[in-house]
This record gives structure tokens, C-alpha cells and sequence, in this order.
């Protein structure tokens, strides 16, 4: 094998834990190979761990991510998967747009309240806009 890679070394080029890694493997997504007790990883692990890795970043499940990484050939014509991934991003992408839709009408509706808020202290105690008191 040409590129081969220790559990503690991925663990430190990818910032994350062993114990994750092991969970990943339990999962089906990474194949490494064994010497005794210890795990050999290969580029295509290291490659199936980087892309596990940027799905959780976008929001992607593990199955999706599994499904995504078992779609991939190897110089082949990965159009297929290539289309799935853009359906996936933009899936996330209008997810995301909503809940900020949401973020900002909530911000909205916060900054009604505490103006109303402010109008009601200032009539119940003129002083407190003054002196900047709430109470």
C-alpha cells in the first residue's frame, strides 16, 4: 500500500477523536484494514473520512453521507453522484434560508417587545428612561 494512515494520525489531521473514527467505522463508512489489533487506513478512508467530515458541516445525516461516498467510481463518470450532492446542497441550502426567514422575524418580533417594553416602563416610571433603570 502507498498512502497509509494510523488511527491517531487521521485523528490529528482532522482535529477529531479516535473514538469518532471507530464510530464512523462501526457505521460502515470507513474499511480499514487490520494488522493485529491495529487499523490501517487508506486514502480512499481518509478521502471517505475528509467527505463524512464537510456532510456533517452541511448538515448531511450519516446515511446520506454513507449513500453519497458508496455512489463514487473511482475514474469513473460520477455524474450520478455529482447530481445527488447538488440536489443535497441545495436542499440544505433552502432549509437554512428558512430557518433565517425565521431567525430574523423572531429578531423582529424581540425588538417589538422590548420597545413596547421600554413605552410601558416609561409610563409606569418616567424616571426610568432617564436615568436608563428598568426596574
Amino acid at each position: 500500500m502507498s498512502d497509509v494512515y494510523s488511527i491517531s494520525a487521521l485523528s490529528q489531521e482532522f482535529d477529531i477523536t479516535t473514538r469518532t473514527i471507530r464510530f464512523y467505522e462501526e457505521k460502515g463508512l470507513l474499511q480499514p484494514a487490520r494488522d493485529g489489533q491495529r487499523r490501517i487506513y487508506s486514502a480512499a478512508d481518509r478521502t471517505a473520512l475528509k467527505l463524512v467530515l464537510r456532510g456533517k458541516r452541511i448538515g448531511l445525516s450519516l446515511e446520506e453521507s454513507r449513500d453519497l461516498i458508496q455512489m463514487y467510481k473511482p475514474g469513473g463518470d460520477n455524474a450520478e453522484q455529482l447530481l445527488l450532492v447538488k440536489d443535497k446542497v441545495n436542499q440544505r441550502r433552502t432549509a437554512l434560508k428558512a430557518q433565517l426567514n425565521d431567525i430574523k422575524t423572531m429578531l423582529r418580533e424581540l425588538d417589538h417587545m422590548d420597545s413596547r417594553c421600554d413605552a410601558a416602563l416609561t409610563v409606569a416610571n418616567p424616571m426610568a428612561k432617564a436615568t436608563g433603570t428598568k426596574s
